[in-house]
């Protein structure tokens, strides 16, 4: 992938007046640390959506300031979702010598014969997975293969990813991250009367609900 480089300038402009910064298609940003102080800085708005559009939290960017290039991963971005616009995004500087933690997206590719032959339901218990490894190493997504899947009942566990021998994956290698199961038939109730209604299907919630990020000016 092509080396993703922001470039940056100190900001001196903070709390409400930032928003002048925005309506001049600007991005306000801070840039934090390995040995770094927190660091104020601005960026273009239009460069810094396109490069960050796609980039996960294992993504590693390079935030020129000042002539000088700092490894840093995305830690918080906040948007405006009526505008669909970003408005703050905190970087976090990190040495390319030192291991770090990071959640890594779970994707699910290919078609599973268990649901298109025998209508079953693929319910995903894990969205993200956290690993470690030195920054350059963190892989940007992991992906599981489906097609795998060919009953009703058969999972993929922790154990079953295939990462580089550079990535250690925090997580017990029995956790089932994906199953298949079949979808619940409805139940027929009598009601006082004597008539059948049919009972309300049960919901399942798997998984988390993603929780909005919001990143301090």
């Amino acid at each position: 992938m092509e080396k993703a480089i922001l470039n940056a300038t100190l900001r001196t402009v903070k709390g409400k007046k930032v928003g002048a910064l925005r309506r001049e298609g600007k991005l306000p940003a801070v840039l934090y640390g390995h040995h770094f102080d927190a660091t104020p800085i601005t960026l273009n708005l239009r460069e810094a959506s396109r490069i960050l559009h796609g980039l996960t939290a294992s993504s590693l960017v390079y935030i020129n300031l000042e002539g000088k290039e700092h490894a840093a991963l995305v830690r918080e971005k906040q948007r405006d979702y009526l505008r669909n616009i970003m408005k703050h995004v905190d970087f976090q500087i990190v040495s390319l010598t030192e291991k770090i933690r990071a959640d890594v997206p779970i994707v699910l590719e290919g078609v599973s014969p268990a649901v298109k032959d025998y209508n079953g339901v693929i319910i995903s218990e894990m969205d993200t997975i956290e690993v470690e490894a030195l920054p350059q190493d963190l892989p940007e997504k992991i992906i599981l293969d489906i097609s795998k899947l060919a009953k009703i009942g058969d999972h993929l566990l922790v154990k079953d990813i295939l990462v580089s021998d550079n990535v250690h994956i925090h997580a017990n290698p029995d956790d089932v991250i994906v199953i298949v199961t079949t979808t619940k038939e409805e139940e027929v109730a009598p009601t006082a009367e004597g008539e059948t209604v049919a009972a309300e299907p049960e919901i399942i919630e798997k998984g988390k609900k993603e929780e909005e990020e919001a990143g301090a000016e």
